[in-house]
């Protein structure tokens, strides 16, 4: 599997929910950055993330744009679900990864376009 093709499954198991298999395609210690959250490092951190923290009852993510660049991604897309209070979202993401030697993510970056000033 190459890279984008890495990427993309990612999206599809986290839209299907498969836990295990989305956090195999990150390096052991991985560092994932998500804005409201402290910095999640390593599988478990991640699992714990995805099974008990994440706000997303459920949703599909759309992506527009994928650049990759020898170790690196930029991923611009939008997602739409459903958070576990009920509430409905719509919202504009950009995710930037970095990759180990293996290909599996070394790290994450999210960032939400949300109106703060």
């Amino acid at each position: 599997m190459d890279t984008e093709q890495r990427i993309r499954r990612y999206y599809e198991l986290v839209d299907v929910g498969d836990v295990p298999a989305l956090v195999e395609l990150f390096d052991h210690e991985a560092v994932y950055c998500r804005p409201g959250y402290d910095p999640l490092v390593g599988r478990a951190e991640l699992e714990r993330f995805y099974r008990d923290e994440r706000v997303i009852k459920q949703g599909r993510h759309t992506l527009t744009t994928t650049l990759v660049h020898e170790d690196g991604a930029a991923v611009h897309g939008t997602f739409e679900g459903t958070l576990h209070d009920g509430r409905s979202v719509f919202l504009r993401f950009a995710d930037f990864f970095t990759f180990s030697e293996s290909g599996t993510f070394r790290s994450r970056d999210t960032f939400f376009y949300a109106p703060l000033v």
